[in-house]
């Protein structure tokens, strides 16, 4: 709609949206110029100040104010105060949809990853206090109670427990610490009541590596970001030469001078790669953000590169592969002994212990025989087991060495038992009642059991699987053969991890690597792609490239296929920018395409960008 004066209301309108709205992009522009670079900011800032300098010298110097009611000609002295304006405002929208679906993704990825305590119980003169965590100092003494995560590094000053060091170690056995021994900070007490002076805090936390982990997830460039990078080096100054030579061509075959300049400035709006500079960031945001609702943490986009050429995915066997934490499998008993009586009676005497063993014995007898009856005097004989009455009867239940102390021995068939289950990388434990050894309760990892179908879609992706695990070569392989895979390294250290992954890639092997403790993370970092259980150790989950927070293998699947999705929708809207690009520049070059058509054109290929990328939501 125009009406009089409307040139002088565009302009008046524009120059600020021209002069200080589009400062980032002019300053940009001035910068690479200096250093003798062009990029998209280059291309954009002159694109914008061309229809706003040609638009400033038709209305004072032409006869673009004349026109009262409406615009005038192509021929003529049109103003494009409009779309200097528009080509500002709309990549300065697409920038900032960028940072709020930044903010935004990031809020949902540390309500989704919520690992580490929030707050811990610190003594301060002599009185426990719950403080926020941020507010604990190096030599804070603080208290973790059976269950709790350990808030951060430290040294036990008082207590003994059972930690769950499954994470760090990658053994789903729990560990027995005591007065002076360190623990690591998102490590689990399983026992009992801890006191522990904290020895390092703030960014060696869990949460706080997490959060600077979401502050860098969508940060970097990937290869083809790169890409779009050089070819941009190269795309402005043709399109600068081009819009030069548009401008000279038009002059030279006798065109009045406002038609050539015309040309020229439709041919560096049509080139005003916005639809280039979203190729990218749309794609990635939008991928990520589903990534986050799904339970994924792409931890930048060079990662993507990587999805696409793996061909080999390591698998850790604790915590990755198993729950990581211990179940009852068998039960051996004597002759004349009923499974039933032993679970009975080692059960209750376990369910009164908060040992991890204890609490998978206990939660297997209630499992198989109901209610557990009472126990007296309970004691705890530490490091070897439980003892007290049960029933009436004197109940044992541990070590050898616990029955040893009381001359009570296994006999040949459950010392066969015993020494099997040991040999398959499980625990066994003996029980004796009544002055005899009368059982043996054998407990160990369990696998996922999302674990086989979690295997088999990896295959389904191309990829072969190999497990690698610290444990026995026999629990190795056992396991192996329950979830489908074939190949099997076992009984390796940490650092041989790293060594088998180098291994792998120096046989031509692009690998991927799956693991949640601490002694994973040099191997997830030498890995092509590293993938990290969120359930993990924290110095795993930064040494990793893709996060799983759900603690489900499946969930890898899942992250392999919306990273190679995500790279197929960016390479394709990198394609279809530069492709409109190319065929619209020699229509503007031509006359064909005056500027307020070309801003339109411009627009809409940026919109089909977002539109492509927004696919990715539907991602299931």
């Amino acid at each position: 709609m125009y009406f009089t004066n409307w040139q002088w209301l565009a302009l008046t309108l524009a120059s600020p949206v021209v002069v200080w709205g589009a400062l980032p992009f002019h300053r940009a522009a001035w910068t690479n110029l200096v250093h003798g670079a062009a990029t998209m900011d280059t291309l954009i800032s002159m694109g914008v100040g061309a229809a706003y300098l040609w638009s400033l010298y038709a209305l004072f110097f032409g006869d673009a104010a004349m026109a009262s009611t409406g615009m005038a000609s192509m021929s003529g002295m049109d103003v494009y105060f409009e779309v200097a304006a528009g080509v500002t405002v709309f990549i300065l929208a697409g920038r900032y949809f960028e940072a709020r679906s930044k903010r935004r993704s990031g809020a949902a990825l540390r309500a989704l990853l919520e690992l580490g305590a929030k707050d811990v119980a610190v003594l301060r003169d002599g009185r426990e206090r719950r403080i926020p965590l941020a507010e604990l100092r190096v030599g804070d003494e603080f208290v973790v109670r059976p269950g709790e995560k350990i808030a951060t590094d430290g040294v036990i000053a008082e207590g003994s427990s059972a930690v769950d060091m499954s994470m760090l170690t990658g053994e789903s056995v729990p560990v027995e610490v005591r007065s002076g021994d360190a623990v690591v900070g998102a490590t689990v007490n399983a026992g009992g009541r801890l006191v522990v002076r904290a020895t390092r805090v703030g960014g060696d936390t869990q949460l706080a590596q997490m959060a600077r982990l979401v502050e860098d997830a969508q940060n970097g460039k990937a290869a083809v970001q790169r890409l779009a990078d050089r070819v941009s080096a190269v795309f402005v100054p043709v399109v600068i030469v081009l819009a030069l030579g548009t401008l000279i061509t038009w002059l030279a075959t006798g065109n009045a001078a406002e038609a050539a300049f015309t040309a020229a400035v439709a041919v560096l709006i049509i080139a005003c790669p916005c639809a280039l500079g979203l190729a990218t960031p749309t794609a990635l945001l939008v991928g990520t953000g589903r990534g986050a609702q799904l339970g994924i943490l792409i931890k930048g986009p060079e990662v993507l590169e990587s999805t696409r050429r793996v061909d080999t995915v390591v698998l850790d066997k604790t915590g990755t592969v198993t729950e990581g934490r211990m179940s009852l499998v068998d039960v051996h008993v004597a002759e004349g002994v009923a499974v039933e009586e032993a679970l009975r009676l080692a059960g209750a005497l376990e369910h009164a212990s908060e040992h991890p063993i204890a609490k998978a014995i206990a939660a297997g007898a209630v499992d198989r025989v109901g209610e557990l009856p009472a126990v007296e005097e309970f004691r705890n004989e530490e490091g070897l087991g439980v003892q007290g009455l049960v029933e009436g009867k004197a109940v044992l239940v541990g070590r050898d060495r616990l029955l040893a102390q009381w001359g009570l021995h296994l006999d040949g068939s459950l010392s066969a038992a015993k020494q099997a289950a040991e040999k398959a990388g499980r625990t066994a434990v003996a029980v004796a009642w009544d002055g005899s050894a009368r059982a043996v309760l054998v407990v160990a990892d369990t696998v996922k059991p999302t674990s086989a179908e979690a295997v088999a879609g990896l295959k389904s992706l191309g990829l072969k699987p190999v497990l690698l695990t610290g444990d026995n070569a026999s629990a190795a392989r056992a396991v192996a053969a329950e979830v489908g895979i074939d190949d099997v390294i076992a009984e390796v250290l940490p650092a041989d991890k790293v060594e088998a992954v180098a291994r792998l890639q120096s046989e031509g092997r692009v690998v991927a690597m799956v693991g949640d403790g601490v002694n994973d993370a040099a191997a997830l970092a030498r890995a092509d792609l590293g993938l990290a259980m969120g359930t993990g150790a924290d110095v795993a989950i930064e040494a990793s490239d893709l996060t799983l927070v759900r603690g489900d293998l499946r969930a890898a699947v899942d992250a392999i296929r919306l990273s190679r999705k995500t790279l197929g929708t960016i390479r394709g809207n990198l394609f279809w920018a530069f492709a409109y690009n190319v065929a619209a520049l020699p229509l503007a070059a031509l006359g064909l395409l005056n500027p307020m058509i070309a801003g339109a054109a411009m627009a809409f290929s940026s919109v089909f960008v977002v539109t492509n990328s927004l696919r990715l939501r539907r991602f299931r």
